[in-house]
């Protein structure tokens, strides 16, 4: 089999005698371990501030916290059940998960993903839609609540296929973590990466330029008119979701990127080493969003309970 970036790897055999000769070196493994150590560390520390803060203030407790909420958990189980299979791997230079592991962490990983992205494209539409309908000032838990529950059951759908037969999980870039298998030429896995694509990267991504462009207009039509408090606290909010979406995009886009040309473009075009950096930034989205969410979030200053 000739794969692009997923090894031809027997994970039942004791020892594999051939080495990914495209693979890292042991100082490469090295590196690569002490960059996923550290987003291990912070990602899973920086999360757990949030929902302990969460839980502590009430006044932090809104439909727009509840959506970065649900982003801050996905990334933390990112961290507890993906980053430190990768990081262990590292450290011994080869997937040490097993056949099984490696479709866990497969699994996981894409579903905690598209758990944030799905909730990124929520919050663009909700600060569209309360910056621009005035007399929609209530706050909506239920349909936050439904639309939390909304994005696990999406997420659901387009990460447990792979697990049933239509695509599949296994290793890739230099051997150390899985994913969709990106270059398989078979017609089923390509549907899949298409399908993939449309419905959790182009689609969200289309939902969130839509909601925030048709916002900013707005905001610029009318910036000269609001300026109670109520209004500025609103647009720093929007400010701070805008900030994390683009630190989302910027850490997956090349990703995807490196995905889509390891699928349609041709065989070797993406070594493993080239895949390296992708991927760590794309892990690296779990230590950024609730560094923003802290740094930016204001909402509690008034009663001194949360300065920050």
């Amino acid at each position: 089999m000739n794969h692009t970036w997923t090894y031809n790897l027997s994970f039942d055999a004791p020892a594999d005698p051939v080495e990914p000769r495209a693979g890292l070196s042991r100082n490469g493994h090295t590196i690569v371990a002490v960059f996923l150590g550290f987003i291990l560390f912070f990602g899973f520390l920086n999360n757990l501030i949030v929902l302990i803060l969460f839980c502590k203030f009430k006044t932090l407790r809104n439909p727009v916290n509840m959506l970065l909420l649900n982003i801050s958990i996905s990334d933390m189980l990112v961290c507890i059940s993906g980053t430190t299979l990768s990081f262990a791997s590292n450290i011994h230079g080869k997937w040490i998960g097993g056949e099984h592991g490696c479709r866990w962490y497969g699994f996981v990983n894409s579903c905690f993903g598209i758990v944030s992205l799905i909730s990124l494209a929520v919050l663009s539409y909700e600060r569209y839609s309360t910056l621009t309908l005035c007399n929609k000032r209530s706050a909506d838990y239920r349909k936050a609540l439904l639309a939390v529950g909304g994005s696990w059951i999406y997420s659901l759908v387009w990460t447990v296929p792979p697990l049933i037969g239509w695509s599949s999980y296994g290793i890739e870039g230099a051997g150390t973590s899985c994913s969709v298998r990106w270059s398989s030429e078979s017609a089923e896995s390509t549907s899949y990466i298409i399908c993939l694509f449309i419905f959790c990267l182009v689609i969200p991504v289309m939902v969130m330029m839509y909601c925030y462009g048709r916002l900013l207009y707005a905001v610029k039509q009318v910036g000269k008119i609001h300026k109670n408090t109520a209004r500025k606290r609103e647009y720093h909010v929007l400010f701070m979701v805008i900030t994390t979406v683009i630190c989302y995009l910027v850490c997956w886009i090349p990703y995807g990127v490196i995905a889509l040309l390891a699928t349609f473009g041709k065989p070797g075009v993406v070594t493993p080493v080239a895949s390296i950096i992708p991927s760590i930034l794309a892990k690296s989205s779990t230590v950024c969003n609730p560094i923003i969410y802290i740094l930016m979030n204001k909402q509690a200053d008034t009663q001194n309970q949360w300065r920050l």
